[in-house]
C-alpha cells in the first residue's frame, strides 16, 4: 500500500426521490446542485439532519430555506476534523464560486513584521497583505497588536530606521531621536552608505528567516565568555538582551516564520479504513491530504513507519502559485492554529525535514483514535 493524494470526490451522490434515511449522520460539506442555477455549498457535523431540513419537505408558513422541490442532486463529501474541513471548503467555494468565495469562506488575513528589501533604505512594516515586491513577510502573528510588539523588540536589536518617509540622505536632514540616541545608523543624514546601511537590513533579514537562531547564538556565546571571565556586569547585560529576543520570538506565537518557508503537517483519522489524513503545507501553501497507511493488507507487509514518511516527503511537489494564494492558505492556517477548535497537532518545519519522530507519535494517536471508532 502506498500513500497518495486524495482527490476532492463525492463519498455519497444523492438524487431525487431523496432518502436520506442511510445517509450517516457525521460532519460533512456538501454541494447542492439546482440544475442550471447557482448550487448551494454547505458545511455541517451533522449531515443527515441538515439535508434533512434543508430537502425534505417545509411546514406550511416555515420561513428556513428548503431547496427540496428545486435540487437536482447532492454531492457529501465526509471530513474528520475542523481543518480538513476547512481547507475543502475553501477548495469547493473557490471552484464553484471564483468571484465570490473570499467572502463565503470569511477570510481574515493575518497580521505580518515585513521587511521591504526592495527600498534603497529598507524598513519594517506591520501589514495584513503580502506583497512579491522582494518583502521579506515574517508571520502570521496571532493579532495586529503582537506584530506591533515584535516590531518594536525587533527594531531595538538593529539599527534600522523607523521612519516611513522616502529618504533623500542630506547631512541637513534634522534626524531624529532615534539616531542621537544611536539606535539608527542615520541614513537620512548621510551618515553612512547605501551599502553599510544594507548589511545592517541584512542582518535584519538573516534573523528573521532563521527565527532568530542568527542572533540567539552570537549573544548566547558572548554571555557565557564575559561570565567565564568574571566581568559579571557584561554578561548580566547579555543575559538580558537574551531574555528580551527570547520574549519577542515567543509573540509569534509558535506560527511565526518566514512565511515564504512555512511549513509542517497536520495529521487526521482518515474516511478510509486503515490508514490516516496527513495535511501538509510546503513553503506556505496547503497540498491535497495525503492517506497514509498505518496497517498492512491481510498476509502482506509494511516498510518501517519512518521510511515510508521520508519517502513520502521526499516525493512531494511544490506547486507554483502566486502571492494571493500564499496569502490565503497561510491565513487558513492561522486561523485554525490559533482558534479555541484546533484539534490537532500542528508539526512545523521551516522547508526542511519534517519531525520525523514527533510525526509517528502524531500518526500513532490518530490510529489510536481510529481504533476507538471501530469498536
Amino acid at each position: 500500500m502506498e500513500a497518495a493524494p486524495r482527490s476532492a470526490s463525492p463519498a455519497y451522490r444523492i438524487e431525487p426521490p431523496f432518502e436520506l434515511s442511510a445517509l450517516p449522520d457525521l460532519a460533512a460539506v456538501f454541494v447542492v446542485r439546482l440544475g442550471g442555477a447557482r448550487p448551494y455549498l454547505g458545511r455541517t457535523s451533522a449531515l443527515r439532519r441538515r439535508l434533512s431540513r434543508l430537502l425534505g419537505e417545509a411546514a406550511p408558513g416555515a420561513r428556513r430555506l428548503n431547496l427540496g422541490h428545486l435540487a437536482s442532486s447532492v454531492e457529501c463529501y465526509p471530513v474528520k476534523g475542523r481543518l480538513p474541513a476547512s481547507l475543502l471548503y475553501y477548495k469547493l467555494a473557490r471552484t464553484l464560486f471564483p468571484d465570490e468565495y473570499p467572502q463565503m469562506v470569511k477570510l481574515r488575513f493575518p497580521a505580518y513584521v515585513k521587511l521591504l528589501l526592495a527600498n534603497t533604505y529598507p524598513r519594517t512594516k506591520v501589514s495584513v497583505r503580502m506583497s512579491g515586491s522582494g518583502a521579506l513577510h515574517y508571520g502570521p502573528f496571532p493579532s495586529r497588536a503582537a506584530a506591533e510588539s515584535f516590531e518594536g523588540e525587533l527594531l531595538d536589536q538593529f539599527q534600522v530606521r523607523r521612519c516611513a518617509e522616502d529618504l533623500a540622505p542630506s547631512p541637513d536632514h534634522p534626524g531624529c531621536i532615534y539616531g542621537e540616541m544611536m539606535r539608527c545608523l542615520r541614513p537620512c543624514q548621510d551618515a553612512v552608505s547605501p551599502g553599510e546601511y544594507r548589511g545592517e537590513a541584512q542582518r535584519m533579514e538573516h534573523f528573521l528567516s532563521t527565527s532568530g537562531a542568527s542572533l540567539i547564538e552570537p549573544v548566547r556565546v558572548a554571555r557565557d565568555r564575559f561570565s567565564a571571565e568574571l566581568d559579571f556586569e557584561q554578561a548580566q547585560h547579555q543575559h538580558e538582551r537574551l531574555q528580551r529576543i527570547e520574549q519577542a520570538l515567543k509573540l509569534g506565537g509558535g506560527l511565526a516564520m518566514d512565511a515564504s518557508k512555512l511549513s509542517g503537517v497536520a495529521v487526521y483519522p482518515s474516511n478510509e479504513p486503515g490508514q490516516v489524513d496527513l495535511f501538509f503545507m510546503l513553503d506556505g501553501v496547503w497540498l491535497d491530504p495525503v492517506g497514509f497507511p498505518i496497517a498492512a493488507a491481510a498476509g502482506g507487509s509494511m516498510a518501517p513507519m519512518d521510511r515510508r514518511l521520508r519517502e513520502l516527503h521526499a516525493a512531494l511537489n511544490r506547486p507554483a502559485v502566486t502571492v494571493r494564494d500564499r496569502a490565503e492558505h497561510t491565513a487558513l492556517l492561522a486561523r485554525w492554529y490559533y482558534s479555541s477548535y484546533r484539534d490537532a497537532a500542528w508539526l512545523a518545519f521551516e522547508s526542511g525535514q519534517p519531525p520525523y519522530r514527533r510525526l509517528v507519535r502524531a500518526i500513532s494517536k490518530a490510529a489510536s483514535a481510529v481504533q476507538v471508532e471501530l469498536f
